[in-house]
């Protein structure tokens, strides 16, 4: 756990999300009001349609809240024009997805280098950057390899490697091991343990196996848009 638990990193107040269909009002999360701290490592779980992908998509600002305030690292982000939600994403955020999203015309180095592209580094800067956190990811030897060359759980570590490159104080990852066997997915949950132990990043993990959700330092239970809080000893007890 984090050290001082007390600052929060995410904090939501009294947020709601309604989609609408014709003129159907479509209710995902309902004043919904949840902190998590600088340095945790959180795991929401819940049935589908509960909503989780939506809490992702508002605190990484590609979705905008119908009522309530979300603050991520003391930014307000309900008052950020989408130009400044995008610059401050790339400063912010790194987004790891379960189908990687990765270029197949690209290496594993190029993948990785694309959200540097749009920062004054210099190219010799990326390179650093992206080699830096290849080697972290364990894929050193594999920057030139183009993702038809790589084993499923490769591909989503240099999908991480893209997350991390920019130095991110929050991760967000949705169902990172729902595309990978028990091997390749234990491999990928213990490189998520390794960069928040070791470089203190925060991660919200989106995930449908308690496996997966007992790595993390608290599970949040999602259901009908609205959270019970469970710990990792209650999760036990259930099992």
């Amino acid at each position: 756990m984090p050290n001082d638990a007390n600052v929060a990193l995410v904090e939501l107040r009294d947020v709601s999300k309604d989609y609408f269909r014709d003129e159907i009002r479509i209710p995902v999360l309902a004043d919904t009001s949840l902190q998590i701290a600088r340095g945790e490592f959180v795991a929401v779980m819940g049935p589908s349609g509960s909503g989780k992908s939506t809490l992702l998509n508002l605190v990484s600002g590609l979705d905008r809240p119908t009522t309530g305030t979300i603050i991520v690292d003391g930014d307000d982000l309900g008052v950020l024009s989408e130009s400044q939600i995008t610059r401050w994403r790339a400063r912010h955020l790194g987004i790891i997805f379960q189908l990687y999203n990765l270029i197949q015309v690209l290496t594993a180095f190029e993948n990785v280098e694309l959200p540097l592209l749009l920062t004054p580094l210099s190219r010799r800067q990326r390179a650093e950057h992206v080699r830096s956190a290849l080697r972290i990811v364990g894929l050193g030897d594999r920057m030139d390899h183009y993702p038809r060359q790589l084993s499923g759980g490769q591909e989503q570590r240099v999908a991480i490697a893209r997350a991390i490159v920019n130095d991110p104080v929050l991760l967000l990852a949705d169902e990172p091991t729902g595309n990978l066997d028990a091997s390749a997915a234990h491999e990928v949950l213990d490189l998520l343990v390794q960069l928040n132990a070791e470089f203190h990043k925060t991660i919200i993990m989106v995930t449908h196996d308690p496996k997966a959700a007992r790595r993390a330092h608290r599970v949040l239970h999602l259901e009908k848009g609205t959270f019970n809080h469970a710990d990792i000893d209650a999760l036990e007890a259930a099992r």
